[in-house]
């Protein structure tokens, strides 16, 4: 008997499981091949194999060198390949989208942690036309104000009047057009100065008064302030800063501490400091204490508090830069965590967006062009307590900052390259090396050079203080 194409093929041929059809074929092999073929002899195979039996179906009819051809292997490898890569792209999107998230849910956070003070920049636009202009296109100056409030958490640092507060520290850092260099001037809290009219938190006008400098921030506070530095001279500010005590503090812990050098030990229980003599690492109170502490380190004045601010200062910035903070995520992110909740800005630099370009425009300012000196000043005559501007010395720094010119700082000891004595008041003399903003000096060979830069006494961030 002949036996024909359709005849099922042998059980132990086909696999274990596999739903057949009447003539032996897989269900999977159905479909694949829906076109009879002619079997030699004339004889017709729906859906059979090549050989007696019938056999599972090829996925193509090029035959391999061998004379063989291809069976289903190829399918399922591409399927399943198909399948991985498949799984592979969802796991990846939803990686990327978690991190998305994550970031986003982080910038959020960071940007609403920053206060907007909408009632100075409303009092500064009311008085836009008493304001100074701007010289420089592209160079910056912003107010930093340390406030001394002692309402909320500040209570422990001191009494609170009614939440009355002044401004414990003011700094005016004007950031050169071309962002090579920063220069921070300090100006002193018991500085006689006029103070304009202003406006109260009561809403009523306080008189314009000549009168200790930092009552401009208990009168009107930001705005009254800007306002009395601008009459002063004649910059104008772009951007303010407030910063409290517990902010300063949560700065200091987020980089882990900076390192600063004493000459003597400080025992003093009204800064809440104790600390030997010699090189040591301050934490964020501590920090506080020493930036703060007058009557007990060394001679009283506020002028020497203003020297040590500076050089905290100058130590933090160096801190920053040389650990990589701005360029490493893991550190950065508790910085800007600390920051951004320490800081209440004008809204032009209420959000991250504004505070990230700000300091990407001076990450790559050298450390030694980081530089703090305080407004040239002398002992008022009417009250040897208080402070005065030194004339014209004063004149020319505010100018030297308004028309973005350069200028240099040394320590006082080498200021005018005298003997070690210096009168402490900053006053500036003419730099012995002529370099125009560039950097460039004049030749030697007789062409007269620009103007020679002039010199104040000060600290950069370069300083090492156990080495002076």
């Amino acid at each position: 008997m002949t036996e024909s194409a359709g005849t099922p093929a042998d059980p132990d041929d086909s696999a274990a499981g596999e739903d057949q059809t009447p003539d032996g074929s897989t269900g999977e092999e159905r479909g694949e091949k829906d076109t009879p073929q002619s079997a030699p002899g004339g004889e017709t195979r729906s859906g059979s194999g090549d050989g007696p039996g019938g056999g599972p179906s090829h996925t193509s009819d090029e035959p391999q060198p061998d004379g063989s051809r291809p069976g289903p292997t190829i399918d399922i490898t591409v399927k399943r390949k198909r399948h991985w890569l498949r799984w592979t792209a969802l796991g990846a999107s939803f990686v990327v989208l978690v991190a998305a998230g994550v970031g986003w849910w982080l910038y959020k956070k960071l940007d609403g942690n920053i206060r907007t003070d909408t009632s100075a920049a409303a009092e500064l636009k009311a008085y836009e036309k008493e304001r100074p202009a701007s010289v420089v296109h592209d160079a910056e100056n912003i107010l930093l104000i340390g406030s001394d409030s002692r309402a909320g958490d500040n209570r422990k640092y001191g009494r609170d009047d009614g939440g009355s507060q002044r401004s414990d520290t003011t700094i005016l850092l004007h950031l050169a057009a071309n962002r090579k260099s920063a220069t921070a001037m300090s100006i002193p809290r018991d500085l006689m100065a006029n103070i304009p009219s202003c406006h109260k938190p009561d809403k009523t006008a306080s008189k314009p008064q000549f009168g200790q400098f930092n009552w401009a921030f208990e009168f009107g506070g930001t705005a009254c302030t800007i306002r009395t530095v601008e009459k002063m001279t004649g910059i104008r500010i772009d951007h303010y800063m407030v910063v409290d005590f517990n902010g300063f503090k949560d700065m200091v812990d987020a980089v882990n501490g900076v390192q600063i050098c004493l000459k003597e030990p400080i025992n003093d229980s009204a800064a809440h400091l104790k600390l030997p003599a010699g090189r040591q690492k301050l934490d964020g109170e501590e920090a506080l204490g020493y930036v703060r502490a007058r009557k007990s380190i060394g001679n009283g004045s506020d002028t020497e508090r203003m020297d040590r601010q500076q050089q905290f200062l100058g130590a933090l910035v160096n801190k920053v830069q040389s650990n990589g903070v701005l360029l490493n995520p893991t550190r950065l992110y508790p910085v800007l965590d600390a920051a951004t909740k320490a800081l209440t800005t004008d809204p032009g630099l209420d959000s991250l967006k504004d505070l990230y370009e700000l300091v990407r425009g001076m990450r790559n300012v050298p450390t030694e062009k980081v530089q703090f000196l305080t407004v040239p000043r002398q002992p008022y005559a009417a009250n040897a307590n208080r402070d005065e501007l030194v004339q014209p010395a004063a004149n020319k720094l505010f100018k030297q900052l308004r028309d973005d010119e350069p200028l240099a700082v040394v320590p006082a000891d080498q200021l005018n390259g005298d003997d070690g004595k210096d009168t402490g008041h900053g006053e500036g003399s003419e730099h012995s090396q002529d370099e125009d903003k560039d950097g460039r000096s004049g030749g030697a060979s007789g062409t007269p050079g620009p103007s020679p830069t002039p010199t104040y006494s000060g600290n950069n961030a370069a300083t090492d203080l156990c080495k002076q």
